[in-house]
C-alpha cells in the first residue's frame, strides 16, 4: 500500500512539473505569438485605393475597412488637395477615422489642409518630425559692417529667399491639424490600429534613433528614411505600406523580429534607386507591387534597377503614372485579391524613367517639391511600348 502511494505521489509530481513547464512555454512563447496574430477576417470587404495624385510625384492611399472605418495615408502634393477631396466624395467619405502623414514632404502632406477643410478627421498620426530647411535656402545673414552697396542681382528663386514660404505646406498642415480638433499621436513602432471586422493596421517604423543627414552616406533623404511604415492585415491578405522609406529604413526593419512578408507591397519612395534593396524584397516576397509616381517627376521614378529587382521577384506590377488609381479589394480569404487599375496602358510597365535630378539629401530642393512638367524627353528616352506590361 505504501509503495503504491509513493508511486502515485511521484506521478503527481511529474505531472505538476510538466504542467508548470507547459505553462511557462505558453506564457513565454505561445502567448506573445498569439498576441501578434491579427484577428480573423469577418468576410466583409476591405478596399485599398492607391489614388492617382500625378502627374507630379505623390502618395495618397485610401483604406476602407469591412466595418466602414476610413484611413487616409498621405494626401498628395499642394496642387492635389482638391483631387484627393474629390476621391473622398466619390467614395462617400465624410469622416476620416485616421489621417496618417508618413513624413513632412509636400508630395505627401501638401494636400492635407484641403482634406481637413472638407471632412472631419478624428485622429492624426505622424512621425513627429518637422522639415529642415537646407542651408542653400536660408537667406544670407545681414552684415554688421556698413559697406558700399553692391549692384543688385535678380533673385533666382523668390521661394528660396523666404524660409517660411518653402515650408508653407508644413505650416498649413500643422494649422489644419490644430484647428481640426483631431486627436494627435506620434507614431510608435508596435502600435496597432483596429479598423474593425478583423482588419488591423500596425506601425512598424520609424524607430529611435531617428535618421539624420550624416547617416545617409549611401544616398537618400533623412526625412524619407524616417517615414512611417505600416502593415495592413486582414485574414490571409497583407500589405506593406512603405511610405518613402529608404534603404537605411529597410535595413533597420530587417534587423528587427518583424513579419515583413506580405502579399502586396506599396513600393517605397515612388520606386527610387535609394530604396527597394534586394535583401528587403527577398524578405517581403510580395506577389503584387504598386508604384505611386507621376509622369512629370524629374527623379527617374521608378528607377530601372528597382523595376528589374521587382521583375526578378516575379511580382505583378501596377503604376499610377501609367494606369491611374489602383483599387484593391479582398474579403480576407486565401488568394482573394482583386486589383483594378483605372485605365489600361499600352506603355511598358517595366520601363523606368530617366532622371533629370537626384532625389538625395545633397539636393535640398527634394524636401520642398519640384513642380511643373519636366523637360520633354528626347525620342531615344521615350518609354518603350508594349501590349503586355506584366509579361
Amino acid at each position: 500500500m505504501g509503495r503504491a502511494t509513493r508511486g502515485c505521489g511521484c506521478a503527481i509530481a511529474v505531472l505538476l512539473v510538466v504542467a508548470l513547464a507547459a505553462g511557462y512555454v505558453t506564457w513565454r512563447y505561445v502567448l506573445p505569438w498569439w498576441r501578434t496574430q491579427p484577428p480573423p477576417a469577418s468576410g466583409g470587404e476591405l478596399t485599398i485605393r492607391v489614388l492617382d495624385v500625378g502627374p507630379i510625384n505623390g502618395d495618397s492611399i485610401l483604406i476602407t475597412s469591412p466595418t466602414g472605418k476610413i484611413v487616409l495615408i498621405d494626401a498628395g502634393d499642394t496642387t492635389k488637395g482638391k483631387a484627393v477631396v474629390e476621391a473622398l466624395k466619390r467614395n462617400n467619405v465624410q469622416q476620416l477615422d485616421y489621417f496618417i502623414a508618413t513624413h513632412p514632404h509636400p508630395d505627401h502632406i501638401g494636400g492635407a489642409a484641403e482634406v481637413f477643410k472638407a471632412v472631419k478627421v478624428l485622429n492624426v498620426i505622424d512621425n513627429g518630425q518637422g522639415p529642415s530647411v537646407p542651408p542653400e535656402l536660408l537667406p544670407a545673414p545681414a552684415s554688421k559692417k556698413k559697406t558700399a552697396a553692391a549692384p543688385k542681382k535678380p533673385a533666382a528663386n523668390t521661394r528660396a529667399s523666404k524660409p517660411g514660404s518653402v515650408i508653407k505646406f508644413y505650416d498649413d498642415y500643422k494649422a489644419a491639424v490644430s484647428g481640426s480638433g483631431a486627436q494627435y499621436a506620434q507614431a510608435q513602432p508596435g502600435t496597432k490600429l483596429d479598423l474593425g471586422g478583423g482588419a488591423l493596421l500596425t506601425i512598424l517604423a520609424p524607430s529611435e534613433p531617428m535618421f539624420t543627414k550624416d547617416k545617409m552616406g549611401t544616398g537618400g533623404n533623412e526625412a524619407n528614411a524616417n517615414s512611417i511604415v505600416a502593415r495592413l492585415d486582414y485574414g490571409s491578405f497583407s500589405m506593406l505600406l512603405a511610405g518613402d522609406a529608404e534603404s537605411q529604413t529597410e535595413h533597420r526593419l530587417l534587423t528587427k523580429e518583424l513579419d515583413l512578408q506580405t502579399k502586396v507591397l506599396k513600393v517605397a519612395h515612388h520606386g527610387s534607386k535609394y530604396a527597394s534593396a534586394a535583401d528587403f524584397l527577398n524578405r517581403v516576397k510580395p506577389q503584387i507591387a504598386i508604384v505611386s509616381c507621376g509622369a512629370w517627376n524629374r527623379y527617374g521614378h521608378p528607377n530601372q534597377a528597382v523595376l528589374d529587382r521587382l521583375r526578378a521577384a516575379n511580382v505583378k506590377l501596377y503604376r499610377t503614372d501609367l494606369q491611374g488609381e489602383i483599387t484593391l479589394t479582398t474579403r480576407g480569404k486565401a488568394d482573394d485579391i482583386t486589383v483594378k487599375p483605372a485605365k489600361e496602358t499600352t506603355e511598358d510597365l517595366w520601363a523606368g524613367r530617366t532622371a533629370q535630378k537626384d532625389d538625395s539629401s545633397r539636393s535640398g530642393f527634394i524636401a520642398y517639391g519640384d513642380f511643373g512638367p519636366p523637360p520633354k524627353p528626347r525620342k531615344s528616352e521615350s518609354p518603350q511600348k508594349s501590349t503586355n506590361g506584366n509579361d
